[in-house]
Order: C-alpha cells, then sequence, then structure tokens
C-alpha cells in the first residue's frame, strides 16, 4: 500500500511537470527556466538544475505558459509542446526549434524586463569588508581596512567601482609611527557592440606612502571579449591603451619626481562559483610602457568571498601592484591583503 502511494505521489508530480525526450532516448522531467544561445536549462524533479542541448532535443513540452522570443525578434507567450519537427507555442503558428532564441519562464522574464530598461539606482551589487585588528601590551598596533566592490551589470553594459584602502601603525616605546598607507580605487566600464565583443573603459587613482607614490592617476580604454559566459561565472579578455601620470615624493637617493606614459595594457576578468556560497573572483592586468619602451606594471586582484548569511560574509582578498622601474632604493611589489566579516546587498 506504501508503495502503491508513493509511485501515485510521484506520478502526480510528473503529471503536472514539463516534459523533455533526449534525441538519445533520455527523458527529463521538471520546470523550465530559460533557454539562451545553445542551452536549455531545467530545474529537474530528482537531479537538480540541469543544462540540456538544444540541438539534441528531440521533443519538449511545458505545463506552464513560456516567454519566447523569436528570430524575427518577435516574442509570444504560451505553454510550448513538440508537433512532428516544430514546436508550437500557445495558439500561434508553430515554429522551428532553430528559429527560437530564447525560452523564459515567468521569473526569469521579469529580470529580463527589469534588465532591459533598468534605472541608474538599480541593479547594484555591493560587496565590502570592514576590517580592524590591534595589540596593547608592550607595543601597541593597530590595522584597518577597507575593500569595497560595486557593480551595476545589465544585458548591455557593465559599471563597476573599487576602492582599497590600508592604514596600520605602531607605537614602540612611546615612539608612533606608521607601518602601512595605500589607496586604491578607480572604475571600469563596459559597452556590448555585439554579443562576444564590448568596449571597455578605465580610470584609477592610487596613491602608497611606503612607495613614495603620491599619486598615480591612469584613464584609458580598449575593446573586449566575451571569451566564457555560464550562470555559474564569466571569463572576460580585455586589451587597450592608456594614459599614465604618476608623482612620487622625496627617497634618500632621488628628488621629487613626476612622469607621464603611454602604456599598452592587456589582462582579464573572471569570475567562479565554486558552490552556493562561494565566489571568487579575479582580475589582472599588464601595462607596458609605450614611450619610453622597456618598462611596464602588473596589477593583480583576487577575492574569495563565502556567504554566512543573506546579507554577511566572509571575504578574504589580496591585491597585488608590480612596478618594473620604482624610485631608487624602493622595491618592485606591494601587497595589500585583508580577510573579515563583510557584508552584500544588492538592488
Amino acid at each position: 500500500m506504501r508503495l502503491y502511494l508513493s509511485a501515485l505521489f510521484i506520478l502526480s508530480l510528473t503529471a503536472f511537470a514539463d516534459q523533455i525526450v533526449m534525441k538519445n532516448g533520455d527523458r527529463v522531467t521538471g520546470s523550465i527556466i530559460k533557454k539562451d544561445a545553445a542551452q536549455l536549462t531545467v530545474k529537474s524533479v530528482h537531479f537538480g538544475t540541469v543544462i540540456l542541448p538544444w540541438n539534441e532535443i528531440e521533443s519538449v513540452k511545458s505545463d506552464k505558459p513560456l516567454t519566447v522570443e523569436l528570430s524575427n525578434k518577435k516574442s509570444v507567450e504560451g505553454p510550448i509542446a513538440s508537433s512532428g519537427d516544430k514546436i508550437v507555442i500557445g495558439s500561434n503558428e508553430p515554429v522551428a526549434p532553430k528559429d527560437i532564441v530564447a525560452i523564459r519562464n515567468a521569473d526569469e522574464q521579469k529580470t529580463y524586463l527589469r534588465n532591459l530598461h533598468p534605472r541608474l539606482t538599480e541593479l547594484w551589487t555591493i560587496n565590502g569588508t570592514i576590517g580592524f585588528a590591534g595589540t596593547a601590551g608592550n607595543a601597541r598596533t593597530h590595522t584597518f581596512t577597507v575593500p569595497i566592490n560595486l557593480v551595476r551589470a545589465t544585458r548591455n553594459d557593465k559599471l563597476e567601482i573599487h576602492f582599497n584602502l590600508i592604514r596600520s601603525g605602531a607605537t614602540v616605546n612611546g615612539v608612533s609611527s606608521p607601518t602601512a598607507s595605500a589607496v586604491r580605487g578607480g572604475f571600469s566600464y563596459n559597452r556590448n557592440l555585439a554579443p562576444k565583443f564590448f568596449v571597455a573603459l578605465l580610470n584609477d587613482y592610487e596613491q602608497d606612502r611606503f612607495q613614495n607614490l603620491n599619486l598615480r592617476t591612469v584613464a584609458g580604454g580598449g575593446l573586449g571579449w566575451h571569451a566564457w559566459k555560464r550562470d555559474r561565472g564569466f571569463i572576460d579578455l580585455t586589451a587597450g591603451s592608456d594614459f599614465n601620470h604618476e608623482s612620487f615624493s622625496v627617497t634618500s637617493t632621488t628628488l621629487p619626481f613626476s612622469r607621464s606614459l603611454a602604456e599598452a595594457y592587456w589582462g582579464n576578468n573572471l569570475s567562479w562559483k565554486l558552490n552556493k556560497r562561494i565566489t571568487f573572483t579575479e582580475a589582472y592586468r599588464m601595462f607596458n610602457v609605450l614611450t619610453p619602451p622597456g618598462a611596464y606594471r602588473q596589477n593583480g586582484d583576487f577575492t574569495m568571498s563565502m556567504s554566512v548569511t543573506k546579507y554577511f560574509t566572509w571575504n578574504a582578498s589580496l591585491s597585488d601592484r608590480y612596478l618594473s622601474n620604482p624610485p631608487l632604493g624602493l622595491k618592485k611589489n606591494d601587497f595589500l591583503y585583508s580577510t573579515g566579516l563583510g557584508f552584500k546587498f544588492a538592488k
């Protein structure tokens, strides 16, 4: 009797679920979430979210209405069902599977419309950490760090604002002195020109007391390529040119000086969700000086974020700046790293 009831329960679930049959005979039962590019995403009854190749599907049938975008840029709504080598969408004329550009369920369609014409105050994701550490006793030390990242991504563009600060000092035998003081910030803007290509703009600022860097200002732009993109992450490649003006204060071996440089740059941005709680991001840029040639600098930024609650995360970040030709007597490499309880907010 129990077995009979269990079977009846499973049959009742599948009777009101979407059905996808693959060309090899495999059958997937669940809820269609979306189709984009050449893949159909389904939340299956038994196997969680699965991604199916669209061209390997023999037949498809949905229980609830879906929004279907066609190659003629027309959108129609209704349940979908295979009929021979065509697909019927509600009461509309059958269409060939190759003419279906996208499929979205109600939630995906709501997100799509929200991303289509958002206000400037919408679609922001904010991640940050405010960290403080110190000691007291024979020596008193303090360290204050604030890495913050703001991202606004739409269907057509992405605006990112980043800021990273560290301040630390020590007091020993009544003598106080700073031990680290650096500020890094700026913004980048990407605008899609085609599904795979985009134009990229950047504007960065940096100050580092212990590299004797008063201020570095960088402005430039170039082109980028969406090399890989999935629900769990993306890889973008970019290259271009920029103008760099940097000024340095006096050192034990040099007088104050400034220099203006033309640079060519290339690099990548990566984001990857390791699982539901942990996300890893990485950004790298190589800047080769063109006038005069030979010198270069490298920027590397890495962050790992683990969700603790809906609004709080545990973050670890590393920011590296390498300068091949620093003022005499100074090191070429500067690391800035921090970890602690952070926050996240999406609007």
